[in-house]
């Protein structure tokens, strides 16, 4: 039988089991988080990019925390038990020098979240500069990653902006 393939962009998840499911995302400062429960063989990857504006730090946090709890209550409504996922972490790379570094802000927070609701970090791979292709078998954990140097569109999550008259201004 062949893969179903899966794929997530920002903001994203899904979720899934058995052998034959594979999530996939492309990375560039964003984040993903693949969770899963080893015994139930249940598993599941998000893609975060969090909202960032100077002195919006609680607006940030919450948008994190609402892309982690809706991945972590879709694989216990699949059957997983909270107190048994495992982690691996993929992403926050700086894609473009010079600029605000978000991948580090992301990595940081999904670290902070993890820590913070005990969930054990098997492994991961984060910072640099360079994008990542990230497969996912959410039945059995297993995870690949594959560097490029493709150039990934990530854009910094902001409020939206009111309709205008067509006018841009830079």
């Amino acid at each position: 039988m062949t893969d179903q393939s899966l794929h997530i962009t920002q903001g994203e998840h899904a979720t899934g089991t058995g052998p034959h499911i594979v999530i996939s995302t492309l990375l560039g400062s964003c984040v993903a988080c693949c969770l899963w429960d080893p015994v139930s063989r249940v598993g599941g990857m998000n893609h975060m990019l969090l909202a960032h504006a100077a002195g919006r730090d609680a607006r940030r946090t919450l948008s994190g925390i609402n892309a982690m709890e809706l991945l972590i209550n879709d694989l216990v409504k699949l059957g997983a038990d909270r107190s048994r996922l495992c982690a691996k972490v993929f992403g926050g790379a700086r894609m473009v020098t010079g600029l605000s570094d978000i991948g580090a802000q992301n990595v940081q927070f999904t670290l902070d979240y993890l820590a913070q609701e005990e969930i054990p970090l098997i492994t991961h791979s984060l910072g640099g500069n360079l994008a990542r292709n990230i497969r996912f078998w959410p039945g059995s954990g297993r995870a690949m990653q594959k560097m490029t140097d493709t150039a990934v569109r990530d854009t910094e999550a902001t409020l939206p902006i009111p309709a205008g008259n067509g006018l841009e201004l830079f």
